[in-house]
């Protein structure tokens, strides 16, 4: 009995201090840094927000090195849940990342004597909060700051007090029709270092940050600081086995055949491997509509794989096996058989079904009736089709609507194998809002259960071909620019890259989409008279200069960097990409590298190639990587 009172004593009291404790609420997509004055506890509660029945998430827990301290994993469903995370001192600031899209809402508490501060995502909401939260942040001499958000239906305004003086900045924040517009203040300049009070206006949904300096609020005034980024340790061991081939790299590509400048700059971006759509109402009425540009592409960027979603007008997305669909199916597999070059044409009945339809009966029905209708086309096989299901939004977790914990990808996939498994060549899906640059290795997890899924056949490959056929930070028109447009794009594609490829189970890999359309600014490419490059556009040349076939094992000891080992017989490739702005000392080990004397070129911060210094003794190679950067080290083995 005494116990029993001692132990509920003992929770009373903890709760009382968690509720004394300076409290982050409703966070949902950004980074919070810590600063523990002594050895204390993080306190992490969260409760689900939108979908966490059908979505599993991950947050991260770095020191001060960057090196990863925690990750924690929450399965599927809609409880609440609780976790305490111990914070040593002495390894330096703190940082936990909340990777957006966030399903749940997390509250995050510690010590009274510790100091935090939270980097908002920008542009997407970043938190939930009551009406007048108020926060604190610095603004340093002689900068050029602006204040921004954007209304999502619950903050609706920003007011910024400046405290030495008691200057206001007020900002409204107006619906806008567009994702990507938003609203911006600038601040006054001053010769001197101020601290500004934000208070939020209106209860909800909020974004809000900062241009020009630092993007960091916190609770307090006095629990500002800026966080030292202490250089990181990377070590690479190579390994002697080839896990398979290296993935064929592209974009989706557009429905006609680009001008010079435009099919020029897709030369430089596009690999060996293609996304189109296919309308099924206008190939009946022009006939061969689709033959120039895919024979244009297959010749002129040597696309040998390509991947057909069938859809309508304006990419609609439900079709039914009725005879306009039929029509356009037999036109789509007519212009295959003339097409004079050789490949792979992987088809897909429809796009995102299991976002897309009513339910998994109704898409079933119509796959089965369109594959017998293939089957029946005697040239199909011969002139490369192949079939690919299910093109799916989303692979591990559901699509972005109601029921999604019915509608995975992986649920869905094993349901059409079991019905038609030896009838089906590949299994394709669509992987989005995977927007935080360390939750990228959730990449590497699809694919690997995508191949646990198809089963592995006596060589250990996939039974069946694994397209990531479409990705992008973002789904739809839900697009920042400061990803999009920026480095950020670059940093996020090479992570994807590395993750997906990394254990040599994938075919292929295509960023969607090409080239910006109207309010679609996703593409590698602006839609400007020049189609001029993108940071990831730029990026993807960087990777395809130095991209060879097979996929060499590798043991990487980071977190925030990602890399990827290729070789074709000597020749060698060791890709990275550092992924945080802290430096890291990185080292590879394996083979005798020294006495092929190794070359190494780095993609900087401002998407700019260059030479790269490094060492090489006792077969060990040893450079300092800048942050948010590539680097491509090559070799040719003796």
């Amino acid at each position: 009995m005494l116990r029993a009172l001692l132990g509920l004593g003992a929770a009373l009291l903890a709760s009382l201090a968690l509720a004394d404790s300076p409290t982050w609420s409703g966070l949902r997509d950004g980074v919070l840094y810590l600063r523990p004055s002594a050895w204390e506890q993080l306190d992490i509660r969260w409760r689900p927000a939108w979908q966490a029945e059908a979505n599993h998430e991950q947050l991260y827990l770095l020191d001060g090195s960057g090196r990863l301290v925690r990750q924690l994993d929450i399965p599927p469903g809609g409880e609440r849940g609780e976790q305490r995370l111990d914070l040593p001192t002495g390894a330096g600031d703190y940082a936990l990342h909340v990777p957006g899209y966030s399903f749940r809402s997390y509250d995050v508490s510690h010590g009274e004597a510790s100091a935090s501060q939270f980097e908002p995502a920008k542009l997407h909401f970043c938190a939930e909060v009551g009406d007048g939260t108020q926060l604190y942040f610095r603004v340093g001499p002689d900068e050029n700051v602006q204040l921004a958000g954007k209304h999502y239906g619950g903050v609706h305004g920003l007011r910024a007090t400046r405290l030495s003086d008691g200057m206001q900045v007020e900002l409204a924040l107006k619906r806008h029709d567009a994702y990507a517009e938003y609203d911006k203040a600038s601040l006054p300049l001053s010769a001197r270092e101020e601290t500004w009070r934000l208070e939020l206006q209106g209860s909800g949904k909020a974004a809000f940050w900062l241009d020009g300096t630092a993007n960091l609020f916190a609770l307090s005034a006095k629990a500002l600081f800026r966080p030292q980024w202490q250089p990181g340790q990377v070590v690479l061991t190579l390994g002697d086995k080839d896990l398979g081939p290296a993935p064929r790299l592209g974009t989706a590509l557009p429905y006609g055949v680009p001008d010079a400048t435009g099919m020029q700059q897709l030369a430089t971006i596009n690999g060996k491997a293609g996304g189109y759509y296919s309308f099924v109402d206008v190939l009946p009425r022009q006939p061969q509509r689709e033959i120039a540009f895919r024979q244009a592409f297959q010749q002129q960027l040597g696309i040998d794989q390509d991947i057909t979603l069938l859809a309508g007008t304006g990419r609609r997305a439900v079709l039914d096996a009725d005879p306009q669909t039929f029509a356009g199916l037999d036109a789509w597999l007519a212009d295959s058989a003339r097409l004079p070059g050789k490949g792979l044409h992987y088809l897909a009945f429809a796009d995102e079904p299991n976002l897309n339809y009513p339910d998994y009966e109704s898409f079933a029905r119509y796959f089965d009736a369109m594959l017998q209708r293939v089957r029946a086309n005697p040239g199909a096989r011969a002139a490369g089709v192949r079939i690919a299901m299910p093109a799916s939004s989303r692979l591990l977790d559901g699509p972005f609507r109601p029921g999604a914990e019915q509608r995975r990808g992986l649920d869905w996939a094993r349901q059409l194998l079991a019905a038609h498994g030896d009838e089906i060549d590949a299994l394709a899906w669509h992987e989005w809002m995977q927007r935080d640059l360390l939750a990228t290795r959730r990449y590497r997890d699809s694919v690997r259960q995508a191949a646990d899924l198809v089963g592995l056949n006596l060589d250990g490959r996939p039974r069946k071909a694994l397209l990531l056929d479409q990705t992008n930070i973002s789904s739809g028109d839900s697009l920042s620019p400061y990803q999009q447009n920026s480095q950020y794009a670059a940093l996020w594609w090479a992570s994807v890259v590395f993750n997906a490829s990394q254990d040599g189970l994938l075919d292929m890999l295509l960023w969607f989409q090409a080239q910006d359309e109207d309010a679609y600014t996703k593409g590698m490419l602006r839609e400007d008279a020049a189609a001029s490059p993108k940071p990831v556009a730029l990026a993807q040349h960087f990777l395809l200069q130095h991209w060879l076939g097979h996929v060499q094992a590798l043991d990487n000891s980071a977190f925030e960097v990602d890399a990827l080992a290729l070789r074709d017989g000597k020749r060698h490739s060791l890709l990275g990409v550092n992924k945080g702005v802290r430096q890291q000392a990185v080292e590879v080990a394996g083979g005798a590298l020294c006495a092929a004397r190794p070359s190494l070129r780095l993609f900087d911060s401002q998407g700019l190639e260059r030479d790269w210094p490094l060492t090489c003794e006792n077969d060990r190679a040893r450079f300092d990587l800048p942050g948010e950067s590539l680097f491509a080290l090559r070799w040719e083995a003796t």
